[in-house]
């Protein structure tokens, strides 16, 4: 059971991305990582990619693991993707050498690939790139992955829409009995703002059936150092001192050093959840599952 995972306070959970659509890949993090070790995925929110992590927990022999998919709100980064303006590009190609995901090739964007992360638009100094929400309405993207078969469901309440965050929340209740995971950060909220916001979607919700992930800074994780995981562990000690019936997850610019500063600092985690960094280590790497299993390892 998930649950019995979370209590451990051993929980590693690769993020593939809410936005990465792309099959190959998925199949590829998820068969790699779950070989490595990893008992928890979180996912982009379409079937096709439920069945390719399925496939890929099947090919690596490994029955315990669980599923958890992603949803958002408007504007929320993690399903935006990246678009071109053309009479704004000088085809430079900055934008296409640095995207970890591969997603733009001859200055166009492969949109399942495009996780919206943003580097793009930080070395974009002709403002040629933006960002567009993919609407998803959850009374059609829910109710079919859920018949496949999931462990959770995340929900990304960042942003300031607190009428559309409340009427989200209250749907993914009403269709999933199972553990939900709320993803919040300090991005646009206070402190309070943002205690205030999880315990009014803790209403109604039954003690410890309900997942924090603590997100410092969302898609930051790429390098392996203290400070670009420090705002992860200042966010969940927020959290923590809230004294609240959940599970806390640390995630948001997470790397192999989380574990450790968050040890330092006195936070009692249940897990850590790893996108950016745990994606990079086995990319173009000899040896990917040595590198898959000693991070795994670092967050324990």
């Amino acid at each position: 059971m998930l649950e019995d995972l979370l209590k451990e306070r051993k929980c590693f959970k690769l993020v593939c991305g809410a936005g990465n659509e792309n099959e190959e890949e998925v199949y590829d993090l998820v068969k790699l990582y779950a070989q490595a070790g990893c008992k928890f995925f979180d996912l982009s929110a379409k079937p096709e990619i439920v069945l390719a992590a399925k496939r890929a927990l099947s090919c690596a022999g490994v029955e315990d693991a669980y599923l958890c998919v992603s949803v958002g709100i408007k504007n929320d980064p993690h399903v935006s993707k990246a678009q071109i303006d053309y009479e704004k590009c000088v085809q430079c190609g900055k934008c296409q050498e640095i995207c970890p995901q591969k997603a733009i090739n001859y200055f166009k964007v492969k949109a399942k690939n495009c996780i919206g992360c943003g580097k793009c638009y930080k070395v974009c100094h002709k403002g040629a790139i933006s960002f567009y929400s993919q609407e998803k309405d959850l009374a059609e993207v829910l109710p079919p992955i859920i018949e496949l078969g999931i462990d959770c469901i995340e929900f990304h309440a960042m942003g300031l829409d607190e009428t559309e965050i409340e009427t989200k929340w209250a749907y993914i209740n009403s269709v999933y009995p199972g553990i939900l995971s709320i993803c919040t950060s300090r991005g646009k909220l206070g402190d309070e703002q943002m205690v205030a916001r999880i315990k009014k979607m803790l209403e109604g919700r039954a003690p410890y059936t309900t997942i924090v992930q603590a997100d410092g800074f969302p898609m930051s994780g790429g390098e392996d150092d203290y400070k670009t995981t420090l705002q992860t562990v200042a966010t969940a000690e927020i959290v923590q001192n809230a004294k609240l019936p959940v599970y806390l997850l640390l995630s948001g610019g997470t790397n192999s050093k989380t574990a450790e500063l968050a040890k330092m600092c006195g936070i009692n985690y249940n897990g850590i959840a790893i996108g950016s960094f745990a994606r990079k280590i086995v990319k173009n790497t000899p040896d990917a599952l040595s590198a898959a299993k000693n991070l795994i390892n670092s967050t324990l």
